[in-house]
């Protein structure tokens, strides 16, 4: 054990040892990041995501208007109190005399008021109001959780471009490297020219600055999934190709999209909400018309509140019907009705327009998905193609058939092939999340059935 530090005491060298100690035990005991694939990367992010947190508060928030709307239609009970020290003094002439009297008292008064609305056309508008703007917040509770999907699954997609991106990019070194290697070979056997060195120097320097941009881009890519998820973690889980080749997400038809859209789109439930919220605004206005009734009931109990007769108490019950209704409001009640008028149309042309962009947005990543499976065949196709390429450049810049830009140029068109076929798998399968999305279905068995497209023993090696 170290000895401790003349200046210091005994005690206070335990107590930092022990702090240590602590310390160093509880860093041992913390538990290490773990693996994330998308289903658990998903439970991760639905209970740390900030901005699904706040939709879930105002959610929550937002199912209180209908209690509050209910409570003024139903009785009102309340309790008044009041205690009073008074001073009466009084100046008065008697037989030409002035007399001053004081008197010194308490007064108070106690009074229970109940009231019961009979008739409130306004309170009762101002009720279905509340449902409305109840299903509102759920809506955009709804929408914030598809949201999140569309944000995750775009995340962990980027992550996992960036990762193949780097192997293609190490990929690519290699072989440059090799063929650096083998022109400077050549040259100094007398069979090369020095142009194949510089040209293949000149394509790993390019590598080199491509592998900064793609490290960079994964650095990125895991810090924005990272602060979704709310934790940090090891790795995830990578594409397994097979399975998705072998299991391939279908689009179906496009109709059934756009009819499961306009049944569970969180974005239409929103504004439907707000519509129906814009009509009962109106109804709310042109209620200011009507009369309301109120059912009165009211005990009230005084003592020395009258200066005539001090040190008495006097008990009042009451009972009635209170009748209102405005008459004249200088305007107020029909500029009302006609600014409601005029947000119930900008509720209606609202829901409109959003539902054309919806049709476009599903038609677009309809499209994203049926057109990129092809895309991801077509491409598979030129990966081989282009495999075969370079391995015939090979074997004829071996035989001196071939120069070296051949056969760097074939390696550019292999790397170039894998590239775009990796951003297609990950481009088909973001469309296909958005158009669970964007209709509102995502749910975890669509998340288990993607997530089963994930494989935990991945082969290495771009693909």
């Amino acid at each position: 054990m170290a000895r401790c530090p003349r200046p210091l005491s005994r005690k206070l060298c335990l107590l930092l040892a022990s702090s240590l100690f602590a310390l160093t035990a509880a860093a041992a005991d913390a538990p290490a990041p773990r693996r994330l694939d998308l289903d658990s990367a998903w439970r991760a992010a639905f209970a740390n995501d900030p901005i699904l947190r706040a939709a879930r508060a105002g959610a929550e928030a937002g199912q209180e208007a209908v209690p509050l709307a209910r409570a003024q239609l139903r009785p009102q009970i309340g309790v008044s109190v009041g205690r009073n020290f008074n001073e009466l003094e009084t100046d008065t002439t008697v037989l030409g005399r002035p007399v001053n009297t004081r008197q010194d008292y308490y007064s108070g008064t106690q009074a229970v008021t109940v009231r019961m609305p009979l008739l409130q056309p306004v309170q009762w508008a101002v009720l279905r109001q509340a449902g409305a703007q109840v299903v509102e917040a759920e809506a955009n509770l709804a929408n914030a959780r598809q949201q999140l999907a569309t944000r995750l699954a775009e995340a962990y997609f980027d992550l996992l471009l960036a990762d193949d991106q780097i192997a293609l990019v190490q990929a690519q070194t290699q072989a440059h490297a090799s063929q650096l290697e083998a022109a400077r070979k050549a040259l100094a056997a007398g069979s090369g020219i020095r142009t194949d060195i510089d040209e293949a120097q000149a394509r790993l320097d390019l590598d080199t600055a491509q592998a900064l941009e793609a490290r960079q881009q994964r650095e990125l890519a895991r810090r924005r999934l990272q602060h979704l998820v709310g934790e940090p973690f090891a790795g995830i889980t990578p594409l397994g190709v097979d399975r998705l080749r072998s299991h391939p997400p279908t689009a179906g038809e496009l109709d059934d999209w756009l009819a499961l859209a306009d049944e569970n789109s969180p974005e239409l439930q929103l504004l439907r909400a707000r519509h129906e919220g814009a009509v009962e605004e109106l109804a709310k206005g042109r209620a200011r018309h009507l009369p309301t009734v109120d059912a009165i009931a009211q005990v009230n109990r005084g003592v020395s509140d009258n200066i005539n007769r001090i040190n008495s108490t006097t008990t009042q019950s009451t009972i009635g019907i209170q009748f209102n209704m405005a008459l004249y409001s200088g305007g107020g009640v029909n500029a009302a009705i006609r600014q409601a008028r005029a947000e119930l149309v900008r509720a209606e042309e609202n829901l409109a327009a959003q539902r054309l962009d919806l049709n476009l947005r599903l038609h677009r990543e309809h499209r994203g998905v049926t057109e990129g499976l092809l895309r991801i065949k077509a491409l598979e196709q030129a990966v081989l193609s282009a495999e075969q390429l370079s391995l015939s450049s090979r074997r004829a810049y071996q035989a001196g058939a071939r120069t070296t830009l051949d056969v760097l140029n074939a390696e550019q068109q292999l790397a170039t092939a894998r590239r775009d076929l990796s951003q297609a798998r990950y481009a088909t399968l973001s469309a296909y999340v958005r158009l669970q999305t964007l209709s509102g279905v995502f749910d975890d068995r669509r998340l288990a059935d993607l997530n089963a497209l994930f494989d935990s023993n991945p082969t290495p090696g771009p693909k």
